[in-house]
């Protein structure tokens, strides 16, 4: 390479850059959404369970490859078993696929916060304002590219002075105005119902589909199987605990998504009815549904403003990791600087992006299976590529390389205390899971069975 590579300055810094990649978008809505749909309390307790074993094995197999070779993910398969280059290559085309749709998304964040900064609340609560705004030509496009420009700034800085320095001021911000708006959110009046059927477990609610919607969620919340984990492991320095650094990721990513869930459930629940269909899916929840509860508070405006002053942190910390990623394999890939990768990536993810803005507006009638550009490409990377790369990671860590060349690189630093699990994990539980969770997703998509 033609500059030497990047590190993480030590293990706060590396927590705090790959809990800011695991927390974004998918925490803030999604996360709600299906707790509400999936039985509240018995959906949180499912998902805990599965994120101190499921996660926490696919997370720490991630990590270790990272730091075992030094290199991302396509350089990493490729030095640990050259006929298994080819996971390599399918874990690096996911974040390239996912950047630029996301960043689009970003965009439309940037534009809510402008919206509650300048009090325009009452016009965002109404109904055909989101649909307004992404079906306009003009402006989606602008908030994607001050929005893309800003997370290409940061990556252009690099590790250490970039991608470390700003997770560590943004994610205890993210963390602070989580819990200040949960709080507000608790002691709204009438919310208390909402706080119970989100916190109390009703194993009569309990059933195969809230284990594998809370897998899913899981599974594209904390960033795995798009080789950002395997990336940010390169970086980690070899006297940092990867089993003790991986539960603190976990914590930080299931800690916002248990606190989304506390704003927005009990809100809902006052301002709605409380009803899941009341929640939304996907965008129509943040977008649309939000600011009708915002524009009903009292203080809605700077509540809501710091709720998606919230959602933009975790946005943007989200897709710097991509970023990242991305920019890592190809300096990797073509011995090139850094400021090169960044450009050929930051062209590439205009190209891609203005696709994403454009599929609601100019080329809405253009369809692929029935989906908008920004949701096939969604539906291409989360529900399809992700479950396939993981499932061949775990077969890689599992049968070619075997558990135990990992257990080495985690022990290398420390004791690995569940080591045991990890290797039950990933060689039995964890592929059977993943096959499930992509079949559903398929059958999903084409109306054969509805998650």
């Amino acid at each position: 390479m033609g500059e030497k590579r990047g590190s993480f300055t030590g293990k706060l810094g590396f927590v705090l850059a790959a809990a800011g990649s695991a927390v974004g978008l998918g925490n803030i809505y999604r996360f709600p959404y299906l707790a509400a749909k999936y039985g509240g309390g018995i959906f949180l307790l499912v998902y805990i369970i599965l994120a101190v074993t499921f996660g926490f094995a696919l997370m720490v197999g991630e990590i270790a490859i990272g730091r075992k070779t030094g290199l991302s993910a396509i350089g990493a398969f490729r030095s640990l078993n050259k006929k298994y280059a080819f996971i390599g290559y399918l874990a690096a085309l996911i974040p390239m696929i996912i950047l630029p749709y996301y960043s689009a998304i970003g965009g439309w964040v940037m534009k809510y916060t402008s919206v509650f900064a300048l009090g325009q609340v009452g016009e965002a609560a109404q109904d055909g304002f989101f649909g307004g705004f992404i079906s306009s030509a003009a402006e989606p496009v602008v908030w994607f590219m001050l929005y893309i420009i800003l997370t290409a700034l940061i990556v252009l800085f690099g590790v250490e002075k970039g991608v470390e320095k700003v997770s560590k001021f943004l994610m205890p911000v993210l963390v602070i105005l989580s819990l200040f708006i949960a709080v507000y959110s608790i002691f709204l009046p009438g919310a208390m119902e909402g706080v119970k059927y989100y916190l109390l477990p009703d194993f009569s609610k309990f059933s195969a589909t809230t284990v594998l919607a809370a897998m899913g969620q899981l599974f594209y919340s904390m960033s795995l199987a798009m080789g950002i984990m395997i990336t940010y492991g390169s970086y980690m320095k070899k006297d940092v605990s990867i089993e003790s650094a991986t539960t603190q990721i976990e914590i930080f990513d299931t800690g916002i998504a248990f606190l989304a869930g506390m704003m927005i459930i009990p809100g809902v629940f006052v301002f709605s009815g409380g009803t899941p269909e009341a929640l939304g899916k996907g965008p129509s929840l943040m977008f649309a549904v939000l600011p009708k509860v915002f524009d009903s508070m009292i203080g809605g405006r700077f509540i809501g403003l710091a709720f998606f002053v919230m959602v933009f942190l975790a946005a943007l910390t989200s897709s710097i990791s991509l970023m990242e990623t991305v920019v890592s394999i190809i300096c990797d890939k073509l011995h090139v600087g850094r400021k090169i990768c960044c450009l050929y990536v930051f062209i590439g993810c205009v190209i891609l992006g203005l696709i994403s803005c454009f599929g609601y507006s100019i080329w809405s009638e253009f369809k692929i299976i029935g989906m908008q550009m920004l949701d096939f490409f969604d539906f291409v990377s989360n529900s399809v590529m992700m479950p396939v790369v993981a499932f061949l990671t775990c077969v890689f860590i599992g049968y070619v390389i075997k558990p135990q060349s990992l257990i080495d690189e985690v022990e290398s630093s420390g004791t690995f205390k569940r080591k045991k699990l990890f290797t039950v994990m990933i060689k039995y539980v964890a592929p059977i899971c993943i096959v499930l969770i992509l079949i559903s997703s398929l059958l999903d998509v084409f109306g054969i069975f509805k998650i």
